[in-house]
């Protein structure tokens, strides 16, 4: 997979940022669209999928599992859809590379299987927290081994699931989608409540596909023994990675870019949110809907940013877009506090600890907090820094690299192909000086 690679970047300045900034599918509806595909009755066509290295081992595990999958171009994908019960189980360890997403809804839907399944990763998902997953699942019947709570994952077949009440202890999508999907093969209801709402992307797309759902901000419950129908799913552009080029733009002087077709949930943009809080001028126009998503264009023009104290109601709609939000914060005017963010220690890396780490060398003032940070704005400065392999860490560096006073040097790049092909590309197309 791509952490066996070495790829560093440097980064310099940016007059300004113009144009229209096309980013990839939404990598949380591709990953999902992918597996209700799979197991849906009959043929569904999907436009707009990631052309990721995780959405590819989503995909790559699927077909192992026996499910055709056909690709006429790129971004399209044709699934033949085996059914609930169609899977069939593979000799071979399934690997989801560096996909968390895909490790994580990939061991509720396979604890509902005949069959028993491996699910392995790369060295940065094999030091992942799987706990958090398995432990529910457990409660719902399912036995799934693991490595003190890490991965590889061995997933046994052939248990008899029952629906559960359960009240996540952490906001999560990636939990409560598990718990979801695992829920298709219980007997009785399964009934997920979180502390705060997350993005309800499995939700909406579970009833798409026909299954009866109940859900509301927080809350989601489902019944088994249903099916699914085959539909067609167009993925909105990714608003994680529009995050970027919201915060380059905002705070790159003379700059103006248009991002057209962004996924607009509202459990996903805590960012948008945040960054008009610290005075970012961004615009939404062209609103429509698709699929039960939001969609719209987001025209973004440079605006002087103040620091603020983040409210910790927006931390769970924004828990990808923090690397982002660190670096705006570091030119805002003023200081900026986070709290409540203690998921960010338990992602690709410890991207608390990374960003202050990389923020440090960049000559930011920064204290780190157990779950945020304190960060008072200034002046970045030439430097190096090292991403861990985080691909979100990689890219908001880049972004710090052209508002900066000389270049900065982002070690270890290779993993940004997982969630964000071509980043490198559009984004000198738009006026970085990215190498």
């Amino acid at each position: 997979m791509s952490s066996a690679r070495r790829l560093d970047w440097v980064s310099g300045p940016a007059m300004s940022l113009r144009g229209e900034v096309v980013v990839p599918g939404d990598k949380s509806v591709s990953h999902r669209s992918m597996m209700l595909s799979a197991i849906a009755d009959g043929t569904s066509h999907i436009r707009g999928f990631l052309e990721g290295e995780d959405t590819r081992a989503t995909a790559a595990v699927l077909a192992q599992l026996g499910v055709s999958i056909e690709s006429p171009s790129a971004g399209e994908r044709i699934v033949r859809g085996v059914g609930l019960h169609g899977l069939r189980g593979s000799d071979k360890p399934l690997d989801c590379g560096n996909a968390g997403t895909g490790m994580r809804l990939l061991t509720g839907l396979l604890a509902g299987q005949s069959f028993d399944s491996t699910l392995i990763g790369d060295e940065s998902l094999s030091k992942r927290p799987m706990r958090r997953v398995t432990d529910p699942l457990a409660n719902m019947g399912a036995h799934v081994d693991s490595q003190n709570g890490l991965p590889p994952l061995h997933v046994h077949g052939g248990r008899k699931l029952r629906g559960i009440r359960y009240e996540l202890p952490v906001a999560s999508a990636q939990i409560k989608s598990a718990l979801l999907l695992a829920g298709l093969y219980a007997e009785g209801s399964t009934e997920v409540i979180e502390p705060h709402p997350t993005r309800d992307y499995t939700e909406r797309m579970l009833a798409a596909f026909g299954w009866p759902i109940e859900f509301s901000p927080g809350y989601a419950k489902l019944e088994g023994g249903h099916t699914l129908r085959a539909t067609d799913v167009v993925v909105p552009a990714d608003f994680s990675s529009a995050a970027f080029f919201l915060v380059a733009a905002s705070i790159v002087p003379g700059s103006v870019l248009r991002l057209p077709a962004v996924g607009l949930n509202p459990r996903r943009t805590g960012l948008l949110e945040a960054l008009r809080l610290m005075g970012a001028d961004i615009r939404i126009e062209n609103r429509t809907e698709s699929g039960g998503e939001v969609i719209g264009d987001l025209v973004v023009r440079h605006a002087p940013l103040h620091g603020i104290e983040l409210p910790e109601a927006l931390v769970p709609d924004m828990i990808d877009e923090f690397p982002a939000l660190f670096i705006a914060a570091a030119v805002a005017k003023g200081r900026t506090v986070v709290r409540g963010a203690a998921e960010l220690r338990v992602k690709e890396s410890d991207r608390i600890a990374t960003m202050a780490a990389g923020m440090r060398a960049l000559g930011v003032n920064l204290d780190e907090t157990p779950d945020g940070a304190i960060i008072d704005g200034g002046t970045i400065v030439p430097g190096t820094v090292d991403s861990h392999g985080d691909h979100r860490i990689a890219m908001s560096f880049a972004v710090a690299g052209v508002v900066g006073k000389g270049e900065v040097t982002i070690r270890d790049c290779a993993n940004v192909a997982t969630s964000f092909p071509g980043f490198l590309e559009l984004a000198n197309s738009c006026g970085f000086t990215l190498r």
